[in-house]
């Protein structure tokens, strides 16, 4: 599966574009602040329906306009996939496949494996759980429609408890029976996806291990530790058993929303033990393991996007990461640089079909033409 064709109007500091692509490998350099980021952003939205940065769309039209619209051109299994995302402020975004829009933006989940790596992935390090959570979300969703549906119920079940404990202390009421109707929903949706979670993490953990051993061409050891109240108990117990605490706090203290993963690399965190190198060799693993994950799953190769990866990464590390996804068992690639002449470098020693582009202040320009057929 790759995309063939990127067409953009008033996308963050894009006013029109309209770009084709390598299935290869795709380059594109620039300063900071040119677009490069954006451009990536407009291709997760056609794989997540969302923006990779900024929650709220009505943040990624262009400024003094009223709407976006971000289009693709696919081709899955010798099918072409046409993918439109359009937003008009104070209106509802509008999301459709071959031209029939989608009643429920969950549908198209799954539908173009991606998997993305940027700077911004460092908060899985630095931050709080939640940015953990979002990210085992993120790729079961991809594959599993199931646990996606369960985790909206989840979400929307909790919001409901959450509710009905402000109200219980607002009117100085307690129901027990009320309470134990969304106790057993929330029990039942925690234990189906706490299991999914562990097996997840479980079966990524080996891989992601030698992805991290090739990068850093060493024998480093790294860890994936799921951390969850609901671990060897009864989910409907600990949550009954929290019941005292949660009226006091008005919120629900246990469940599959507190959960966390800590990564670890020789037994610490880390957070605190690693290097720059290091935390970034670490989440270029992780991801790269992520994309073994789905590709195994969906029987597709995904996209993979790499923004400003060379980063931090000595020499050694950016050669391996670049043999990795020069090989067959990796489908098309996108790569963003600052410096034309480091991409220049790479690619003189890479066998695979390319483009790169240069970006300007939301202008792009192709710059050399290495695809095959050419």
């Amino acid at each position: 599966m790759y995309l063939k064709r990127l067409s953009l109007v008033n996308f963050k500091n894009f006013s029109e574009l309209d770009v084709t692509l390598s299935k290869g490998i795709n380059c594109f350099v620039g300063d900071n602040g040119e677009g490069k980021t954006n451009l990536f952003d407009s291709i997760y939205y056609l794989s997540f329906c969302k923006s990779y940065f900024n929650p709220a769309d009505s943040q990624n039209i262009r400024h003094h306009n009223d709407f976006f619209v971000i289009q693709g051109e696919f081709s899955k299994a010798d099918q072409s996939e046409k993918i439109y995302c359009g937003l008009k402020r104070n209106h509802k975004k509008q999301f459709k496949r071959n031209g029939n829009e989608y009643q429920r933006l969950a549908e198209h989940i799954g539908l173009i494996p991606l998997v993305m790596v940027s700077p911004a992935d460092a908060a899985l390090i630095v931050d709080g759980s939640e940015e953990r959570r979002k990210y085992i979300n993120g790729v079961i969703s991809q594959f599993d429609k199931l646990y996606l549906n369960n985790l909206i119920r989840y979400n929307k079940v909790l919001l409901q408890r959450n509710s009905l404990l402000k109200e219980f202390a607002r009117n100085k009421r307690y129901d027990e029976e009320a309470l134990d109707i969304w106790d057993q929903q929330l029990a039942e949706l925690a234990g189906y996806i706490h299991n999914k979670r562990s097996g997840f993490i479980n079966e990524l953990l080996p891989i992601f291990q030698y992805y991290y051993d090739f990068i850093a061409a060493g024998h480093e050891k790294v860890d994936l530790i799921y951390q969850s109240q609901g671990i060897d108990t009864n989910w409907l117990e600990i949550i009954r058993n929290a019941r005292q605490k949660d009226r006091i706090l008005q919120h629900s203290t246990v469940g599959i929303h507190r959960d966390d993963l800590k990564l670890t690399l020789t037994g610490y965190p880390i957070k605190r033990q690693g290097s720059q190198g290091q935390q970034k060799t670490f989440l270029l693993a992780l991801k790269l393991a992520q994309y073994d994950f789905l590709k195994t799953i969906s029987k597709i190769k995904p996209m993979i996007l790499l923004d400003d990866v060379f980063d931090k990464l000595d020499n050694r590390r950016v050669t391996q990461l670049i043999k990795l996804v020069s090989e067959e068992h990796f489908g098309q690639t996108f790569i963003t640089d600052k410096s034309e002449q480091h991409l220049a470098g790479i690619l003189a020693h890479i066998p695979i079909e390319h483009r790169v582009f240069r970006v300007n202040d939301g202008y792009i320009t192709m710059i050399e033409n290495g695809d095959q057929e050419n």
